[in-house]
Parts: structure tokens; sequence; C-alpha cells
């Protein structure tokens, strides 16, 4: 009889989306994930037929994944678009795989964008008050003015809490910017601008919590490194 394929207990956690491998190893340590109801010791292996168990809470076994997408634009994943051809093998890989993006690129927005079945960190990126950096290159519809760019890095009030970015940097000309944000998103990002009467016609995000797109070209996708995947759970 073939033996049941057994695989480490730190191993099985990170895959389910709760940490890291590291951080798997001190709940063990400190006896808050069981298996089968009892305290084990790091390194302990286990099989599909054992009950882990994190905080009393029973661990699905499905293998979390996380993908990156370098979404070029006239690209809406969300319906039929002349690029039908692409758009289908988005929808197929995404089904294949198991795995949904964890927010929104709209038509004429393009760069990061990261597909999981890890529902926890996919709250976790969606959550506006979540600190995640990102950086987008950006095209108004206007020049903007030396005043404006003040009043978005000292802040605006949106919905009675004051917004601000990072940085702002002018790139070609005085509508073409480099923006790097803390919180709120691109649908902050884009209400702190229509506060001050522009429109963002273009968006690129070039970097996502500390992922970049190089050596990703548009159209193409890849698995996130076991560095990255750290890197956001540690969010």
């Amino acid at each position: 009889m073939k033996a049941e394929k057994s695989t480490r207990l730190n191993k099985f956690i990170s895959n389910a989306g709760i940490c890291s491998r590291r951080e798997a190893d001190k709940f063990i340590e400190a006896g808050i994930i069981t298996v089968n109801g009892k305290k084990v010791a790091v390194g302990t292996k286990i099989t599909s037929s054992d009950q882990i168990k994190f905080n009393d809470q029973k661990i699905k076994s499905e293998i979390s994944k996380y993908i990156l997408l370098n979404k070029p634009k006239k690209i809406a994943l969300n319906a039929i678009n002349k690029e039908k051809k692409f758009s289908n093998n988005i929808f197929e890989f995404a089904q294949r795989e198991k795995v949904f993006p964890t927010d929104k690129l709209n038509h004429s927005e393009s760069g990061l964008l990261i597909f999981t079945n890890d529902q926890l960190l996919a709250k976790k990126i969606t959550n506006k008050n979540q600190k995640i950096k990102s950086v987008y290159q950006i095209m108004l519809n206007k020049k903007i003015s030396n005043e404006d760019i003040n009043t978005l890095k000292k802040g605006i009030d949106i919905n009675g809490k004051k917004h601000k970015l990072t940085s702002i940097s002018f790139l070609n000309k005085k509508y073409e910017l480099g923006i790097e944000q803390n919180r709120g998103g691109i649908k902050i990002l884009k209400l702190l601008f229509k506060k001050l009467n522009y429109n963002i016609v273009c968006l690129d995000r070039v970097l996502l919590a500390g992922i970049t797109k190089k050596n990703l070209p548009r159209k193409k996708h890849r698995f996130l490194t076991e560095e990255e995947i750290n890197i956001l759970k540690r969010l």
C-alpha cells in the first residue's frame, strides 16, 4: 500500500494563507496551532487526514495561490472588449487556478493586479485603512498647478477623513505625474484629484505593497515568490 503523502505543518499553515512559515513555527511553539486536538512540536509533519486548527478554528486544506498580472489598458476583466482573446485567456486562467483579483483596474487603467484564493489577504489588501505603499504613473486631463500639488501633499478631507499623497513628482509634462500613496487605494486617489477639478485619464500601477512589475511585461503573469507572499502577510 502506498504511504499517504505528508507535509510539514508550517508549510501547510503558510499555504493556507495564515502567516509565513517562520511565524507559523512561533504559533506552533505557543500551542496556538493544534493537530487532532493536541499541541505538537515545530517540524511536525501532517497528512490530509489530520485535523489542523488555529485558535480552535479548523484550517482548510486548500493551497493558497498568489499570482501577479501586469494588466494592459483597454482590457476590462469584467466585460467583453475588443481584445477578446486576451480577456478570455485571463478568465480561463483565473478559473483554472481558482483565484480572483483583489481589486479592480478599469478599462483605462493598467499595471499590477494580484489574484489569489486567500480571502484573508484579499480583505487586507482592499481595506482602505490598511497601510499599503502603492506607486502610480498617472496622466491628468490638464496641467496641475504647484498650489494644488502642495494641497495634495498636505491632505484633503474626504467623507470626514483627511487623505494625502506621500509624494508627487512631475514626469514628462505638468499633467504626467508619479504618485506614491500609502492608504485609500485607487478610489481615494481619484477622489483627491476630483476635489481639485482634475480627472485621471490614464493610470499605471507600477508598485503594490513592495512588489514591482520589473521583468513582467504587459499581458504577462507570474506566481509570487515566497518572499513576496511573506511581505503581503506582514501588512
